[in-house]
C-alpha cells in the first residue's frame, strides 16, 4: 500500500487522523452568489459586485487564489498578488457577471490545477499573472460591445501576455501532518526584463462575528518578525491555536476582515480598519489603513521580489498548529522542509502510477492526472442556512405575502459541508445532477468522498420533506435529471468489488431515501398518470423549442422524451438496488417487483402504440417531445436532439441471481406479464435471455436499437470527430421551426455558443458535445454489449461500411472524446482551437483546460473554462478502456469495470477515425 492509500485508510477508521481537515476549500468566486444576495428582486450579480468583493465582509463563505481552508472555513489561507501597476490588489479571480459577457458569465484568468492528491497532502496549482494592468475596463467593456453571435473576448486577446511579459506563480502545499502544512510559492518570470512582484501570503478568519448572535471573535498577531522570518499567531475558539511561519525578510500586514462601509456606501465605518485595508496600504500608501499593534482579523505577509528576465524566487511558510520554536524560526523551514515538499511530491506520483494506467502515454497520463487534480481542486466549503437567509429577508413560511425571491419552500435546508462544485468560478454552489457524475471520477482515486457526497444530497438537511432533491442555490426547487441512483448502486459495486465487500447498510439507507425521491417524481411530474414524465428544462437549458420551464405559450404541456427515459433508468436502477439488497434481506424482494412494474409500465408508454400520438415515431425511427394542446390535440416537435438519444440509455442488464435464489419471483414476474402481453409488446423483451443468460431491462428492442444507432452514428447528425453532439448536425441546414400566432420559434444546429438568452445565455444544447451525457451513452452501449455479445454488430460511422460491435462502438466515443484533450498528428490538443498560445507555448501548451462542453465539430472547449466536475468523468473513460477489454466485459459483466486487466498496448491515446 502507497504512503496516500495508507494516509486515505487512516483517515476512514480514525477521527483523529484528519488528514482531509485542510484543503482546498475556498470558493473562488463569493460575490455574486444567491447566499450573499439579499436583494429584493434576486438579482444576485449586481447585489454584490467583483468592485465590492475586496471591500465588503461575506456573510456565507470566503473566496481567494489558490487558498486552503479547515473544513468549515474558519481559517483560511490564499495568495495575494501586486505587480505594481493593477489598480487593486489581486485577491481573487476576475470575470464577467451574467450581462457583462456576451456568452454570460465567464472567468477572465489563466489557472490551473496540476495536482492534487485525495487527502490534500500534496497540491500544486498554477496562476499566470500579466506584469501590465490588468485590462479590467478593455474585457467588461469590449465583451458588452460583441453580440451574442460573437466570439467571447479572452485575457489573451488584450495582449497582456505579449512577449511572454508575465509570471508564473506556482502554489505547492505539502501537509507533514495533518494539521502542519507547508507552503512553497515559486515565481517565475517569463518575460524578456526584470520584473518585480509583491507576494502576499494571506491569513484570515471569516466573518462569522458581525451578523449578530454570540460568536466569539478571532483574533490574529504578531508572533515574531526578524531577518530570518516571520510568524504569526491565529486564535479562534473551535480552530484553537495556529502559527503561520513565514521565512526571510517580509513585513507583516493587519487588517480587519470588515466591511469598508465608507467606500461602499458613504457610511462611517465601525473598525479603523477594514477588509481593504491591506490593498489601500500598499496600492495607496495609506499609511493608517493597516493596524500598528500587529492584530487583527485578517493579516498577510509582505514579500517584494526582483526578478531578473527568466529568473525564479521562492517563499516558504508554514500553517501549523505547533507551539512557536523556542530553537528559532529556522527550524521550521532548511532541510525538515524541503524533505516534506520533495517526499509528499514523490507519494502523489506513486499514488497516481497506481490510478493512471501504465499503458497511456506521457500525454495521455498528463491529462488523466490534470482531469483528477481538476476533480480535488474543486472541493468547496459550502454553507447556506436558508431558514436564517430566508428571515433575514424577513421571509415567514406561514405567510405567503412575506416571501424571499426564491428558496421559499427550503426552510429545512443546513449546508456546512465540503462538496465538489462544478466550477468554483462560474458555478461556485452544488448541483445535484452535476454531482453524481463527479463521483465517477472521484471514486477513481476516493471512494469514501465520492460516497459522502451521495449520502450529503440525501441527508435530511438536504432532501426535501416531500422527496425532492435540491437542484441548485438559484431554484432548489428546479429539477434535475434523477441520476443520484445511478451513480449510488455504481459506487456500491465499485467498492464492493475493490473491497471483496460492498457496504449493505449505506446503500439500505441510500434506497430508503431515493424511495422518497422516485414517489416524488411519481406523484409531480406525471401529470396525466399515464407514465409519462414532464420535468422542465431537466438540465439540458436551451435544447428545447420553448423554454421547458416556464408555461408554454400554446397552453397545454409537454410530454418529455428525456423525463420519461431518465424515469425509466431510475426504475431500472431502483431494481438494482432492491435484487442486490434482497440476496441478503429478503425484506426487499417486493420492490423487485415494484421497480420491474413501474419500468414496464414506462418503457411502454414512451413507445405509446396505438391511436395516440407518442414520443416514438416510427417513421424517423427517433424519440421526440410531445406537446399536448388544451383542446386535446397532441403534436411531436422534431427536433433531433439528446432528447431523444436518452431512451437509449435506459438500459440496464441483470444477471439474474434474484431470480435463482428465489424462484418464487419468476413464477409471479411471467404470470404479471401473461396477463400484460401489451408490456413488452413493442419493448425489449425482458423474459428474453441474452449472452451468459443474462437478461435485458430496455426501451428499445433490436430493430428500433438499430434506427437509432443509425442515426446516432451518422456523421451528418450526431457523430462528431470528439464525440456525440447534443443537437443533430442535420439542423444546420433544416432547422426545426414552430409557428404560433404569427411568432416564429426556431432551433437550429449551432456548434459553438448560444444566440439565446435561455437560461441565461451561458450554456448551449443545441449542437455542442456534453462529457456527461456522452458518458450515458457509453454505458448503455457496454450494457446492450453485455446482452448481445459479439453477434450485434453496426456500422460505425454509418455509412462507412466498417462494422463493430457494441463495445468498440463505445470505445470509438470514449477515444473520440479522449482526443478533445490530446495532441493530435500535428501536435495541437482540439481543445484549445486557433489560441496559439495554448497550443504551441512550452510554458502553457500542456496545461490542460476541462471546458463545459465543447465545439460540436471541432472539438474546442466551451462555456466554463474549469467545469472539471462532470466533464473530469472523462479520467473514468480513459481508464476504463486502458484497462478493460471486450472479452473481460462479457465474462464478468458490470463488474469488468472494477477489476483491470493487464495493461492494453492500443490504450495509449482515443481512436482515431
Amino acid at each position: 500500500m502507497d504512503a496516500e492509500r495508507a494516509r486515505l485508510t487512516e483517515a476512514r477508521v480514525s477521527k483523529s487522523a484528519a488528514w482531509r481537515k485542510w484543503g482546498p476549500y475556498l470558493s473562488e468566486r463569493q460575490w455574486g452568489t444567491v447566499r450573499e444576495d439579499y436583494s429584493e428582486g434576486g438579482d444576485a450579480w449586481h447585489y454584490f459586485t467583483h468592485d465590492q468583493a475586496r471591500s465588503r465582509a461575506y456573510r456565507w463563505g470566503e473566496d481567494g487564489l489558490a487558498g486552503i481552508s479547515d473544513d468549515h472555513q474558519r481559517l483560511c489561507f490564499a495568495l495575494a498578488l501586486w505587480n505594481g501597476r493593477d489598480p487593486i490588489l489581486k485577491e481573487r479571480l476576475f470575470g464577467l457577471s451574467n450581462s457583462e459577457g456576451n456568452h454570460g458569465e465567464d472567468v477572465k484568468e489563466y489557472y490551473f490545477y496540476l495536482d492534487s492528491t485525495p487527502t490534500h497532502s500534496y497540491m500544486k496549482y498554477l496562476y499566470k499573472y500579466p506584469q501590465a494592468a490588468y485590462p479590467y475596463s478593455n474585457l467588461v467593456d469590449t465583451s458588452r460591445g460583441r453580440s451574442r453571435r460573437d466570439f467571447e473576448y479572452e485575457l489573451l486577446d488584450t495582449g497582456v501576455f505579449d512577449d511572454d511579459r508575465y509570471f508564473d506563480v506556482f502554489v505547492e502545499y505539502a501537509k507533514a501532518s495533518p494539521e502542519d502544512i507547508c507552503v512553497q510559492i515559486t515565481v517565475e518570470n517569463r518575460g524578456p526584463e526584470p520584473a518585480t512582484l509583491h507576494v502576499l501570503p494571506t491569513l484570515w478568519f471569516r466573518n462569522t462575528w458581525s451578523w449578530g448572535g454570540s460568536a466569539a471573535r478571532p483574533v490574529l498577531r504578531q508572533a515574531a518578525a526578524g531577518p530570518a522570518g516571520s510568524a504569526l499567531a491565529a486564535s479562534h475558539p473551535d480552530v484553537g491555536e495556529r502559527m503561520l511561519y513565514a521565512e526571510g525578510t517580509a513585513s507583516l500586514l493587519f487588517t480587519e476582515n470588515e466591511t469598508n462601509t465608507q467606500r461602499l456606501a458613504g457610511v462611517h465605518n465601525r473598525t479603523p480598519y477594514v477588509k481593504d485595508g491591506i490593498n489601500n496600504y500598499l496600492l495607496h500608501a495609506r499609511q493608517d489603513a493597516v493596524n500598528p499593534e500587529k492584530t487583527g482579523t485578517k493579516a498577510s505577509v509582505h514579500y517584494t521580489l526582483e526578478l531578473p528576465a527568466g529568473g525564479s524566487r521562492t517563499v516558504r511558510l508554514r500553517l501549523t498548529d505547533a507551539a512557536p520554536a523556542t530553537s528559532g524560526l529556522g527550524t521550521a523551514f532548511g532541510e525538515a522542509f524541503d524533505g516534506v515538499i520533495a517526499t509528499r511530491r514523490v507519494e502523489a506520483d506513486e499514488f497516481y502510477a497506481s490510478v493512471i494506467p501504465s499503458s497511456l502515454d506521457k500525454d495521455a497520463a498528463n491529462v488523466m492526472r490534470q482531469a483528477l487534480a481538476g476533480m480535488l481542486w474543486s472541493k468547496q466549503f459550502f454553507y447556506y442556512d436558508v431558514d436564517t437567509w430566508l428571515s433575514e429577508h424577513g421571509a415567514d413560511p406561514f405567510n405567503p405575502r412575506r416571501s424571499a425571491p426564491r428558496n421559499s419552500h427550503w426552510h429545512h435546508m443546513y449546508n456546512g459541508d465540503i462538496i465538489s462544485m462544478p466550477d468554483k468560478w462560474e458555478y461556485p454552489w452544488y448541483a445535484a445532477w452535476d454531482l453524481a457524475f463527479h463521483t465517477l471520477a472521484l471514486t477513481l482515486v476516493d471512494e469514501d468522498f465520492g460516497k459522502q457526497q451521495l449520502s450529503l444530497m440525501l441527508a435530511e438537511n438536504y432532501l426535501h420533506p416531500n422527496g425532492q432533491l435540491p437542484a441548485y442555490e438559484w431554484n432548489f426547487g428546479d429539477v434535475n435529471p434523477p441520476v443520484h441512483a445511478w451513480a449510488t448502486i455504481f459506487t456500491y459495486r465499485l467498492e464492493a468489488i475493490r473491497k471483496g465487500q460492498g457496504d449493505l447498510d449505506w446503500l439500505e439507507r441510500s434506497f430508503q431515501k431515493l424511495l422518497l425521491n422516485f414517489t416524488w417524481w411519481l406523484n409531480r411530474k406525471d401529470r396525466a398518470g399515464n407514465n409519462a414524465f414532464e420535468g422542465g428544462f431537466l438540465g439540458l437549458d436551451n435544447i428545447g423549442v420553448f423554454d421547458r420551464s416556464a408555461p408554454l405559450p400554446t397552453g397545454g404541456y409537454l410530454e418529455q422524451a428525456d423525463g420519461t427515459a431518465w424515469m425509466a433508468l431510475f426504475s431500472q436502477n431502483m431494481l438494482e438496488i432492491s435484487a442486490e439488497l434482497a440476496m441478503s434481506r429478503p425484506a426487499y424482494l417486493p420492490m423487485t417487483e415494484k421497480f420491474l412494474s413501474h419500468f414496464l409500465w414506462i418503457a411502454t408508454a414512451m413507445l405509446h402504440a396505438g391511436e395516440h400520438t407518442g414520443m416514438w415515431d416510427e417513421q424517423d425511427g427517433f424519440f421526440y417531445d410531445v406537446l399536448r394542446l388544451p383542446d386535446g390535440r397532441a403534436q411531436r416537435l422534431k427536433v433531433r436532439s439528446m432528447v431523444g438519444l436518452l431512451p437509449l440509455c435506459a438500459v440496464t442488464v441483470f444477471d439474474g441471481k434474484v431470480l435463482e435464489k428465489y424462484p418464487e419471483i419468476r413464477q409471479r414476474f411471467r404470470r404479471f406479464l401473461e396477463a400484460r402481453p401489451e408490456l413488452r409488446a413493442f419493448i425489449h423483451d425482458p423474459v428474453t435471455t441474452g449472452h451468459g443468460g443474462r437478461r435485458l431491462a430496455a426501451v428499445l428492442n433490436e430493430a428500433k436499437l438499430r434506427r437509432v444507432l443509425t442515426t446516432m452514428l451518422d456523421e451528418q447528425e450526431f457523430l462528431s470527430p470528439y464525440g456525440i453532439r447534443a443537437l443533430s448536425r442535420h439542423h444546420a441546414e433544416h432547422p426545426y421551426v414552430f409557428n404560433l400566432a404569427g411568432q416564429e420559434y426556431r432551433v437550429s444546429y449551432l456548434p459553438a455558443e448560444s444566440d439565446t438568452d435561455m437560461f441565461g445565455g451561458n450554456s448551449n444544447w443545441r449542437g455542442p458535445i456534453w462529457m456527461p451525457v456522452n458518458m450515458l451513452i457509453v454505458r448503455a452501449l457496454l450494457q446492450y454489449y453485455l446482452y448481445y455479445g459479439d453477434r450485434f454488430t453496426i456500422e460505425c460511422p454509418t455509412g462507412s461500411g466498417r462494422h463493430m460491435t457494441l463495445y468498440q462502438v463505445a470505445e470509438e466515443i470514449s477515444g473520440r472524446l479522449a482526443n478533445i484533450f490530446l495532441r493530435d498528428a500535428n501536435g495541437r490538443r482540439p481543445v484549445y482551437g486557433g489560441t496559439r498560445k495554448l497550443q504551441e507555448d512550452p510554458h502553457w501548451r500542456d496545461l490542460i483546460l476541462f471546458y463545459e462542453y465543447f465545439h460540436g465539430d471541432n472539438g474546442a472547449g466551451l462555456g466554463a473554462s474549469h467545469q472539471t466536475g462532470w466533464t473530469g468523468v472523462i479520467a473514468r473513460a480513459m481508464h476504463l478502456f486502458a484497462t478493460t477489454t471486450a472479452q473481460q466485459a462479457l465474462e464478468l459483466g458490470k463488474n469488468a469495470g472494477a477489476i483491470e486487466t493487464a495493461p492494453r498496448a492500443t490504450a495509449a491515446r482515443g481512436r482515431r477515425s
